[in-house]
């Protein structure tokens, strides 16, 4: 049974609010964790208590239990000229490479006549996300 400490394997795929399928590991490795680890998202943890080997859940998580609200703060204006031209369109996601070497993607929101409005949320906030799962191992 999956509790604090326990080594959990899962299946899972993950929807949109519109069924828009965004993500799977089914056919594939399945996502191993340590429950209470803060590996996953708090509240999917929470909801994977209690399931056994076996056990199929589907677990709805809304934004601020998953990537959060969008930020306006988190919207930049930048010069044109900073952006490569193949990617000054909106929709368009740059990747942006921090000091560890982790890398980030920013979305183009807005162009302008001599700027750029990027987006730095995670280009899942503000969606409510639904996890199909199901129980692959516990140690």
């Amino acid at each position: 049974m999956i509790r604090n400490g326990k080594k959990v394997s899962l299946e899972y795929t993950v929807f949109l609010d519109d069924g828009t399928q965004i993500d799977t590991n089914v056919g594939d490795d399945p996502l191993t964790f340590v429950l209470g680890e803060h590996q996953i998202f708090p509240a999917l943890e929470q909801e994977l208590l209690g399931l056994k080997i076996g056990d199929t859940k589907q677990i709805i998580l809304e934004a601020d239990q998953a990537y959060g609200p969008v930020v306006k703060e988190a919207f930049r204006e930048v010069d044109i000229d900073t952006v490569p031209a193949a990617y000054r369109f909106a929709g368009a996601v740059l990747g942006v490479q921090d000091p560890s070497g982790s890398v980030y993607p920013i979305r183009v929101h807005e162009v302008k006549s001599n700027c750029i409005i990027l987006d730095f949320n995670h280009p899942l906030a503000g969606q409510a996300l639904r996890f199909d799962v199901k129980v692959v191992d516990v140690n």
